[in-house]
């Protein structure tokens, strides 16, 4: 018989896997069942009711969040000379284009996002092989292929973030640290959900939001009410 751990224990005790949380509840209560020594990232996991294969039901989009998500953003734009200064007084960690263009055909893709111009995507598309399966290409649609460079960078920086249903219908996203008060990590994940209901396909039949859970690093899921946030 497989023994349960003294920390399982104790994050038994605090919460019933088998009951669903208001929003509020699942925000105070993922702090408390984090066990790590490390300040731990908060996800939200939202299972929509669309067919991610039929293209009138995908769902792709951005959201800023109210309080960032706690993460420090690494960004490199990919940018003309002209741009370069906007680009770095905006905060950019990287900035430049073929230096960087040829360092990642190398294999670096050592950023979290990536902003560029639409007169150099000839060049950048290229790099879709690299960029595209670790989620890093630019897209016009999620607001990283602009001439406003530095607004870009600014948003990503306060908290923007892009999110796209998976093929299972999930989306998957960060919405703060445990280190966040409870009412910070509502406001995100609120914030988040809301975007995915105003998105709702117009092909999409049926419960939209099917399922909401909320868990930290390493912690196990907490089930939240869809019904209470499906307004």
């Amino acid at each position: 018989m497989k023994r349960i751990s003294k920390k399982r224990k104790e994050i038994l005790a605090k919460y019933d896997f088998s009951k669903s949380y208001t929003l509020p509840e699942a925000c105070d209560l993922v702090k408390g069942i984090s066990t790590t020594k490390f300040d731990a990232s908060v996800d939200i996991s939202v299972r929509l009711g669309v067919d991610p294969r039929k293209a009138n039901q995908m769902v792709r989009g951005t959201v800023a969040l109210p309080h960032g998500t706690g993460k420090d953003v690494r960004v490199l734009v990919l940018c003309t000379p002209d741009k370069e200064n906007e680009a770095k007084e905006a905060g950019a960690d990287y900035v430049g284009l073929d230096d960087f263009i040829n360092k990642i055909k190398g294999g670096w893709t050592d950023v979290d996002v990536i902003i560029t111009m639409p007169s150099v995507m000839g060049k950048v598309g290229a790099l879709g092989r690299i960029l595209g399966p670790r989620g890093l290409m630019p897209n016009p649609k999620t607001g990283t292929v602009t001439m406003e460079v530095g607004k870009a960078v600014q948003e990503v920086k306060a908290g923007k973030i892009d999110f796209k249903v998976d093929k299972y219908g999930i989306v998957h996203s960060s919405v703060g640290k445990v280190s966040f008060e409870g009412e910070k990590i509502r406001e995100n994940a609120n914030e988040l959900i809301q975007t995915l209901i105003k998105l709702k396909p117009s092909a999409a039949k049926g419960t939209y939001i099917k399922s909401i859970y909320l868990s930290a690093t390493m912690s196990p899921g907490i089930q939240i009410d869809a019904k209470s946030v499906n307004a």
